[in-house]
């Protein structure tokens, strides 16, 4: 088969990146992740055209910095923002998303239910650099008196609106259908998501078939028309331990790959998404059988959450699965913040979630061995062979924690006044504790690095 000679021309009006890739063109946006991810463009390419790899986009995102997201290139993280009918309005969502872009957010998500919604979402696409997502269904059903008024018209009407506004990707339930909603509800937790649960309602109300996989041809145009990105969302992702990998979810999963591959037809860019809670020992077999059934398209996994019994803390249990996940295949880490189950989160909620998954998504590049991964490790790893706590912080992955955290050591140990000195004695003239050769851990006397350093050094001279 002949390949297209690559042109380093933006896509022609009404092309997406996809049909881009496909006609050879290394579009703008293409170039741009490509340096960023450090690949040649013309594999960049390849792997776009194939839709292995995404570039969310909406040409109608004027302020957006493009980004890929795909296997091959690093994990990235998504942040979910938004405001609910009980808790927070415009102004505290625009400070999360303040705080997201600050703490490291691949992308966002607006998931605001509440009256101040399409505000919300208009802020954070005038404002934010990285693409911006959405669960249309929301918005549609947000102004009715019943779910259950909700029309294929309207829904579809919402979409298109935001695809006029400038959402770069949107996740839509189509893989769930009206066969599948009795396996859901044999389960211990049901059908845990919103959008979901929306729609399994409506198809029982109506005896109807899902709007968006009936429809699926009419969304695929208005996606197509904007360069708008499919996340096709798990309607049916496990809620508990208890209910993963099971019948429903891999029924649905199924459809999914279906999805994937008439929107690569119509040369819509689209990922999909995943579980939810899985135990450690079932995440490397869920990200290969994505690959398997959905032709290797971008998974977009929320956490996953690997036990059920820590409400605070499901920011760790989430990035344990994470790490996991971004190792196996995962392509994008959904966040979970200590709020999970518990309510909605705040700023300080988010900026927790991130930096967990940060740090998992992280840990997945260098299991991956994606190229330079380990840079950043090395580096402060010679900074604290050499002390340099400034080096050490500018490294850090929260570099206003690490240096809070240094501060706050210190100033513990200059309450705690002078104390005897430690066995072996510090060496005469000890410096002070800000420049210290050592931390308040271990102190001068017991400073493994500062012993092994003067080891090496009696070595060498000897």
């Amino acid at each position: 088969m002949k390949t297209a000679q690559p042109l380093s021309d933006a896509p022609l009006p009404g092309m997406t990146q996809c049909q881009a890739a496909r006609a050879g063109r290394l579009t703008d946006a293409l170039r741009e992740v490509a340096a960023v991810e450090n690949v040649a463009p013309e594999t960049l390419r390849e792997w776009v055209a194939a839709g292995r790899v995404i570039i969310p986009a909406n040409p109608a995102h004027r302020r957006l910095k493009p980004m890929g997201i795909g296997r091959p290139l690093r994990v990235k993280v998504n942040a979910n923002l938004g405001n609910s009918s009980l808790s927070s309005g415009a102004a505290e969502e625009n400070e999360k998303l303040e705080v997201a872009l600050a703490f490291g957010a691949d992308t966002v998500m607006d998931l605001s239910t509440g009256p101040c919604a399409p505000a919300i979402l208009a802020h954070m696409i005038a404002n934010s650099p990285v693409p911006v997502g959405t669960v249309p269904i929301y918005q549609a059903v947000a102004t009715l008196a019943d779910p259950n008024e909700l029309t294929a018209d309207g829904l579809f009407a919402e979409i298109e609106r935001q695809a006029e506004l400038g959402v770069d990707y949107i996740t839509v339930h189509a893989g769930l259908l009206r066969a599948h909603v009795p396996l859901a509800l044999k389960r211990l937790l049901g059908i845990v998501s919103r959008g979901g649960a929306l729609l399994a309602r409506w198809m029982h109300t109506h005896g109807q078939e899902n709007p968006l996989y009936a429809q699926f041809d009419r969304l695929l145009e208005i996606c197509a028309a904007h360069d708008v990105t499919l996340s096709l969302g798990d309607g049916l992702r496990p809620g508990c331990l208890a209910d993963a990998s099971d019948e429903a979810q891999f029924a649905e999963l199924e459809v999914l790959g279906e999805l994937v591959r008439r929107a690569r037809a119509a040369g819509v860019q689209a990922m999909v998404e995943g579980p939810g809670h899985i135990p450690l020992h079932e995440v490397a077999e869920n990200m290969r059988r994505e690959q398997e059934l959905c032709d290797d398209a971008p998974f977009y996994v929320l956490g996953p959450v690997v036990t059920d019994c820590a409400p605070g803390y499901d920011h760790l249990t989430a990035a344990m699965g994470g790490a996991l996940a971004g190792m196996a295949g995962a392509a994008m880490l959904c966040y979970v913040t200590p709020k999970e189950h518990l309510g909605l989160p705040n700023a300080a909620d988010v900026r927790e979630g991130l930096m967990a998954f940060r740090i998992a998504a992280h840990a997945a590049d260098i299991a991956k061995g994606i190229p330079g991964a380990r840079d950043r490790d090395d580096a402060i790893s010679r900074a604290r062979g050499d002390f340099d706590w400034e080096r050490q912080f500018a490294l850090a992955l929260d570099p206003q924690r690490a240096r809070a955290l240094r501060a706050e050591a210190l100033a513990e140990a200059a309450a705690a006044g002078p104390r005897p000195a430690p066995a072996p004695a510090a060496p005469a003239g000890a410096p002070e504790l800000e420049t210290a050769k050592y931390c308040t851990m271990c102190g001068p006397g017991f400073c493994s690095m500062r012993v092994s350093r003067e080891l090496r050094d009696e070595v060498a001279d000897a």
